[in-house]
């Protein structure tokens, strides 16, 4: 939301109409060039349209000119040939537009909208001279440009409203959920459930396949009788592993052993969560939070694993820290609520008989912002490995 649907028309009428393909752009140079843009002077031209002729002012309405006393007769207007026109817009017309077309204006942006601006002009203007804009399909698109833009302006306006969050309303909001921005130091011991199947080689599938279906059905038990054994055995093994930790081994070697154990063929995950939040486990695994430091847990079982964790330390985000987190909270929240008591507002009934059965598409929500969570590190994702420490849609509560 952060660019207007004015500037999406803008910058995406950039490919419409050429045709011919256009050679490849230039290699960016290694550093940005300095932006001299505020030596220029407010008046200053920055686009000449060469060619176009500047609009010229209405025509005084009959009330005014019987208003105004009776002069000579004014000599009759005579056209300025197309070569000798000029639209000049200066760096005050300039910035006026792009600050309503794209309110977050970058020296990118700026350029973007140069590179368009004189074709608009340029074609407007023909487009005036035919006629076009007298059409009844102009009008009809205008009317929708405008909801359309007003719409836009009215979500702007409504973060712009609940971005308005005072340094007392985010204490008050750190102080009630303290909680929330409590970070543990962690380790934390995985143990997979089931012990990797050996791979059977091409011979073997062979063999089974020529198997009767009661052979079949032997071999699939003998099988599962198999995997039992092994979950069973990795079962006791976690608890075995548990008790080790618990008396004081090192965590990251009971990982490695775990994994041995269990025939994975890919390296252990690493151990030591720095900077856990409450949001950062799943739920089955929040217990891991009451522990005191030094404390290792019990065995934490789910469809996953097995999981033993041991609690190092604990410390609070301090609310200069927080800070950002929590206004990103808070404006979403608000904007939420405020386009809620909008959309609330009014309601649309449709003709399915024109429409067709299940009535037409609802519109998508409003992109919000997000809070942005202090980082968190995660072990990388395997198969059979512990969760992230910091799933990627956590939030303060």
């Amino acid at each position: 939301m952060r660019k207007s649907w004015l500037m999406c028309v803008l910058l995406g009428t950039l490919a419409w109409g050429q045709a011919a393909p256009s050679a490849p752009p230039p290699p960016e140079p290694a550093q940005a060039p300095a932006d001299t843009s505020a030596s220029v002077a407010p008046d200053a031209a920055v686009i000449t349209v060469i060619g176009v002729c500047p609009a010229q002012p209405k025509p005084a309405s009959a009330k005014e000119t019987a208003a105004k006393p009776a002069t000579a007769a004014k000599a009759p207007e005579t056209k300025t040939p197309a070569a000798d026109c000029k639209t000049v817009i200066t760096k005050a017309q300039f910035e006026k537009l792009a600050s309503a077309v794209a309110p977050n204006v970058t020296p990118q942006v700026k350029k973007q909208l140069a590179g368009v601006l004189p074709r608009f002009i340029g074609m407007s203007t023909e487009a005036k001279k035919q006629g076009l804009d007298k059409t009844d399909q102009f009008k009809q698109t205008v009317e929708f440009a405008k909801m359309q833009i007003l719409t836009t302006a009215l979500q702007r306006k409504i973060q712009e409203e609940a971005a308005k969050i005072s340094p007392a309303e985010i204490e008050a909001y750190y102080k009630e959920h303290a909680d929330t921005f409590e970070q543990f130091n962690v380790d934390r011991l995985f143990v997979p459930r089931t012990k990797q199947a050996e791979a059977e080689s091409k011979e073997e599938d062979e063999k089974d396949e020529k198997l009767s279906d009661e052979a079949k059905k032997a071999k699939e038990a003998e099988e599962k009788k198999k995997a039992d054994e092994g979950e069973q055995a990795m079962t006791k093994l976690a608890e075995s592993l548990r008790a080790r930790a618990a008396a004081g081994e090192d965590i990251a070697k009971l990982q490695k052993e775990a994994f041995e154990a269990a025939g994975m063929k890919i390296e252990s995950p690493t151990v030591n969560l720095p900077s856990v939040r409450r949001t950062g486990l799943p739920p089955g695994h929040a217990a891991v939070f009451d522990l005191k430091p030094g404390d290792v847990s019990q065995v934490i079982s789910d469809s996953g694993g097995h999981y033993i964790y041991k609690l190092n330390s604990k410390d609070h985000v301090t609310l200069e820290q927080a800070t950002n987190e929590i206004h990103s909270k808070l404006q979403n929240d608000r904007t939420r609520e405020m386009m809620d008591k909008v959309n609330n507002s009014f309601k649309a009934e449709t003709n399915d008989a024109y429409f067709g059965p299940g009535g037409v598409g609802a519109a998508p929500p409003p992109r919000l912002p997000h809070p942005r969570p202090m980082p968190q590190t995660a072990p990388p994702a395997q198969p059979q490995t512990p969760p992230p420490a910091q799933p990627e849609a956590a939030k303060p509560n």
